[in-house]
């Protein structure tokens, strides 16, 4: 049966999540704070509609008659008063347009950023949540307001907790190595956890569709890697050098959230019965690399 269905943030993920709905015989709309990229949206199939999360004002005109909404706006790089502002302050406005009239399914996504394990550990959604950087604690506050209007009010809230995302055009540590800029800590061993873009849009369709209300996921591909393992495949795909190693960084944690776990997906895949495009880095990396090579 056809939805109407809200995506707040029509961005990196956004869109193509946009698309893929729209395939679907979805009737979409894509939230974002300017016009620049109307024409885009609209060539996918996606209708425009302009607000700002942080200004509650701008959120009065918002239609409240969808059935499903998906909140993956998110922050350019931005310090932590920026992260306050559109995480926590804008789901607290955007939960407060949708009081009298709440959607089937909301699906917000947070982050495995929100698990600060430092000693290689899986990690599961029913791990503590004590990140090391304040932005971090944050977007746990948000978690925290989502699943308390779960269970106050039953507002049909989802989390799902996305790894480190890739994809066309973005990469952090693939873009590192092509710029001759990458460095591996220490003796390398930290985990990366990573998803493909195209499989986190995969994983909140699944979300929207059968996930459970009040309910978080972790949304990580298969194999968490170390950093040592993921340059070695990466730099002999791409017939280059190891990056040289640096001492590692004691605050690094504090400073930029660097932590060391293995984030399970075990429960998406159980629950949910999501099937990854991309169950490893290399399946995805090889669409990058040949991207590049062309």
């Amino acid at each position: 049966m056809s939805k109407r269905v809200l995506i707040v943030g029509c961005g990196y993920v956004g869109l193509p999540l946009g698309q893929e709905l729209v395939r679907q015989g979805h009737h979409v709309f894509g939230l974002r704070r300017s016009d620049s990229q109307d024409p885009e949206l609209k060539a996918a199939g996606i209708t425009p509609f302009h607000a700002d999360l942080t200004k509650p004002e701008t959120l009065a005109s918002l239609p409240c008659d969808f059935d499903w909404i998906v909140n993956c706006a998110a922050s350019s790089g931005g310090g932590v008063e920026d992260y306050r502002r559109l995480y926590l302050e804008g789901t607290r406005n955007l939960l407060e347009r949708l009081s009298t009239s709440p959607p089937q399914k909301y699906v917000y996504t947070s982050s495995t950023s929100v698990y600060g394990q430092d000693d290689g550990s899986w990690v599961t959604e029913s791990d503590a949540t004590e990140p090391p950087t304040e932005t971090g604690h944050i977007l746990v506050e948000t978690e925290v307001l989502l699943r308390a209007a779960a269970k106050e009010r039953n507002f049909p809230a989802v989390i799902l907790r996305v790894a480190g995302i890739y994809g066309p055009g973005r990469g952090f540590w693939f873009k590192q190595l092509l710029n001759n800029e990458a460095r591996i800590e220490g003796n390398g061993e930290r985990f990366l956890n990573m998803i493909h873009r195209d499989d986190v849009a995969g994983c909140i369709i699944a979300a929207l569709k059968i996930g459970k209300p009040g309910e978080i996921y972790n949304a990580a591909d298969d194999e968490p890697v170390s950093q040592s393992d993921f340059f070695a495949w990466l730099a002999g795909q791409l017939n280059r050098a190891m990056p040289p190693s640096v001492p590692t960084d004691p605050n690094a944690g504090r400073k930029r959230g660097a932590t060391n776990k293995r984030v399970s997906n075990l429960r998406l895949k159980q629950q949910l019965g999501y099937q990854f495009k991309y169950p490893t880095f290399r399946e995805g990396y090889a669409e990058e690399i040949n991207r590049v090579a062309r």
